[in-house]
């Protein structure tokens, strides 16, 4: 039912294990900071007992043909589907986001098994031209092994969903963990698999203390790749550990996306586009705009409208009709953004709408708008990851290419022009892994996600995250 929070538990080889003798931890709304349920944590032997399982699932699921594996797959999907509702409230009650969001990430995540339910059919190798008569090379694709996959919060459901499709459609085998902020969402998806007929020992789930479980698990040799969505400094300390066993990694780490906008838009268009982007989520979106560089000639246009924009935008529980935009997931994340606010403030940054937390029960902070933010202001080097903007402006096409490039990250960057161009220009120079030009729409199930530089390496969704989770094999016979 829909208005029911699940009973949590780790999924070991598909058992439901639940509190008695584990640590346990409280889950919160964010919204209303009440305790929706208790997590257990999984111990040492449980964390055994996963790698023990995903070392005979990997045997199980690899021999299974393509086409069987790809029909499981998409009845998970069609689970989801099915499920669409009480999923997205649960969703809801746990990340804060607005129910519109979390439908919407649910039918997402169900296009992507869907989509990797008919792509892992297509694994193809090649066979070479022999060299010798008599004799045959080919080169095949075969999966990698089992993964280890850790799926952060802010996209509960699509995390969870991208790791398994790809991971699962290739023939490996999987250890899940959740973020222990939003479990239920993430259970939801592997128990769709599961009652679609996935082999029990092919998929658990964990949770507990994120570098606990990490250590364990890339420890083991049995585990063969690692994949990852976070913070760059976790993503770099994983990267360290897997490295001790030669893990193939895949790493989709922060952002901080510049926004192109020239003098000769649509400004009000593109104005609702950016405040509905930004704001979505709370601005928790590893792709959100977040540094936006505009022409002088309508720059203070831009930044006033957008400002008005913030200061209209409804804020509040996401299971309450009308609510445009959520609480942030936790204290944490509401002090950190006030932090930023008020270290730019002192930088000499105009503040023109929000700039602090709402006056109420929730971890709620208010859409915010800084323009003329300095170079020197924390902001404009560190992620916020929240519901802030930043609208500076420029005059010269060379210059601001070199301010949108200047920092470390590359996931995400985005442009508006109705030159063409600047816009096959704009394309090529800016550095990211992912470029929207006069769109903010960029992430379909075949597209490739994933970013460069600090933002990570690697790719889901698309052929090559399924590519990730294979390895190439040369076989020559005489």
């Amino acid at each position: 039912m829909a208005d029911v929070y699940p009973e949590l538990h780790l999924l070991i080889a598909g058992a439901p294990l639940g509190g008695d003798g584990r640590t346990q931890e409280d889950v919160l709304n964010p919204a209303t900071e009440e305790v929706l349920g208790r997590l257990p944590h999984a111990t040492t032997q449980d964390l055994d007992d996963a790698l023990a399982a995903a070392e005979r699932g990997f045997a199980q699921w690899r021999a299974v043909p393509p086409q069987e594996r790809g029909r499981i797959i998409k009845r998970a999907a069609d689970l989801l589907r099915e499920r669409a509702d009480a999923i997205a409230h649960t969703a809801t009650r746990e990340s804060g986001k607005p129910l519109t969001e979390t439908r919407i990430e649910t039918a997402m995540s169900a296009d992507i098994l869907e989509w990797y339910a008919e792509e892992g059919r297509r694994a193809y190798g090649r066979v070479l031209m022999t060299r010798v008569p008599g004799t045959r090379m080919t080169v095949r694709k075969e999966p990698v092994g089992p993964v280890a996959a850790f799926a952060p919060w802010n996209f509960p459901l699509g995390n969870p969903a991208r790791k398994l499709g790809a991971a699962l459609a290739a023939g490996c085998s999987c250890i899940l963990k959740p973020a222990e902020e939003t479990p239920a969402s993430g259970l939801a998806v592997a128990q769709a698999l599961l009652d679609a007929g996935l082999p029990k020992d092919a998929l658990s789930v964990v949770f507990g203390v994120p570098d606990a479980i990490s250590r364990h698990l890339l420890g083991s040799p049995i585990i063969r790749k690692l994949s990852f969505t976070g913070s760059v400094a976790v993503g770099k300390h994983l990267m360290k550990l897997a490295a001790d066993g030669m893990k193939r990694t895949t790493m989709e780490l922060g952002g901080h996306a510049p926004v192109l906008v020239f003098g000769d838009v649509d400004v009000e268009k593109v104005l609702n586009e950016s405040a509905a982007a930004k704001f979505r989520n709370a601005g928790q979106v590893c792709v959100s705009p977040t540094r936006f560089y505009v022409h002088e000639s309508i720059h203070e246009r831009f930044a006033q409208g957008f400002a008005e924009r913030a200061r209209a935008w409804k804020v509040g529980d996401g299971l309450a009709d009308g609510t445009q935009m959520g609480p942030l997931i936790h204290a944490r994340r509401r002090e950190a953004i006030g932090a930023f606010v008020r270290d730019a403030e002192a930088q000499g940054s105009r503040v023109l709408a929000g700039g602090r937390p709402l006056n109420q029960r929730g971890y709620f902070f208010q859409p915010t708008v800084l323009a003329d933010v300095p170079d020197k202001a924390r902001i404009m080097s560190e992620e916020p990851f929240g519901p802030v903007a930043i609208v500076n402006s420029f005059s010269e096409t060379d210059a601001v290419i070199r301010e949108a490039n200047k920092f470390p990250f590359g996931l995400a960057a985005f442009a508006f022009t109705q030159n063409l161009a600047i816009a096959n220009r704009l394309g090529d120079a800016l550095e990211a892994g992912m470029v929207g030009v006069n769109t903010f729409r960029i992430s379909v199930p075949d597209s490739p996600f994933g970013g460069i530089k600090e933002s990570g390496h690697g790719s889901e969704e698309g052929i090559e995250g399924l590519e990730a989770c294979l390895v190439t094999k040369f076989v020559s016979e005489a």
